[in-house]
């Protein structure tokens, strides 16, 4: 439980984190000052659950075939899928696919300016919205990513992870330690997701080299461990999300139907292989066309 929830003075942590910031960021493409709207919001939606290090060349490639909203927008939705590739939660690329049709169809192939309107498109959740307002087009938006809310739950309330879920309380923090001008607040939610990416991670915190180490509350209390419920795992070998990816594998290399042995070869068991190819129907990542036979969706 936290120890304590008062802070150092929100000007003094934005002076620390900014000025680390400036020094040890890392050169990401959708940080560069002539990024696009849409190059953002690829990021964005690449990132979720996905480390950097596998997103870049997905990233760079995905711009270079669908460098628009428009562009995306004219190609089927497999297309996104096969491109996806093996980033993982393949719904994304859906999803992706559906806000591009969205933003060409509601707003002129142009990324909308505005937090409702960036709410408003499919597949953009809270995070999204804010995240592409603040880094995009330089608003004054509370970010709270997994990063940010681990920063957030050990510098100002003392515990070593964040819950599960956002809570009110969570929001209220971040709202309350953002910068009044947009510009500082759209460098201060990167600094501080930065922060939690490089230094401040979630199994091995480097917090001899914090620059919030004096101002931490969970350094000051002893780092006490973690007392909320378990923590899921993120386990993969013999799950279903392990066979729906050996089926998209074949769907995506193929560029065309698939008929059913095909499928099975890559799996021995039955039950579970019919199981993950029925979620990838629900899901709208697979299209059924005949008895025995599947593609991407057209």
């Amino acid at each position: 439980m936290a120890t304590t929830t008062t802070h150092a003075p929100a000007p003094l942590l934005h002076t620390i984190v900014l000025d680390w910031y400036r020094e040890h960021a890392r050169d990401l493409p959708w940080r560069a000052s002539d990024a696009s709207p849409w190059a953002v919001m690829v990021s964005e939606f690449m990132l979720q659950q996905t480390p950097v290090k596998r997103v870049l060349p997905a990233y760079q490639a995905w711009l270079e075939r669908w460098p628009t909203p428009a562009s995306l927008a004219e190609d089927a939705p497999g297309e996104a899928v096969r491109m996806w590739g093996r980033l993982g939660y393949p719904r994304r690329a859906l999803r992706l696919h559906a806000a591009a049709s969205a933003i060409v169809e509601r707003h002129g192939g142009e990324v909308p300016t505005e937090h409702a309107e960036l709410l408003a498109l499919p597949g953009v959740g809270e995070y999204t919205a804010a995240a592409v307002a603040s880094f995009a087009f330089r608003q004054r938006h509370a970010v709270l990513d997994t990063n940010v809310r681990r920063v957030f739950a050990r510098a100002v309330t003392g515990e070593e992870y964040p819950a599960q879920a956002t809570t009110a309380a969570e929001r209220r923090t971040a709202v309350e330690l953002l910068p009044d001008h947009p510009e500082v607040a759209a460098q201060w939610a990167v600094g501080v997701m930065e922060l939690g990416a490089l230094v401040c991670t979630a199994r091995s915190p480097e917090c001899g080299g914090c620059p919030l180490r004096a101002h931490c509350a969970w350094d000051r209390a002893g780092r006490p461990p973690y007392q909320g419920p378990a923590r899921r795992g993120q386990s993969y070998e013999g799950t279903d999300r392990q066979v729906r990816g050996k089926l998209l594998a074949v769907l995506r290399e193929a560029h065309g139907e698939v008929p059913q042995h095909r499928l099975d070869a890559v799996w021995p068991e039955p039950v579970q292989r019919s199981r993950a190819l029925d979620g990838l129907i629900i899901d709208g990542l697979v299209e059924p066309v005949a008895p025995g036979v599947y593609r991407l969706p057209q």
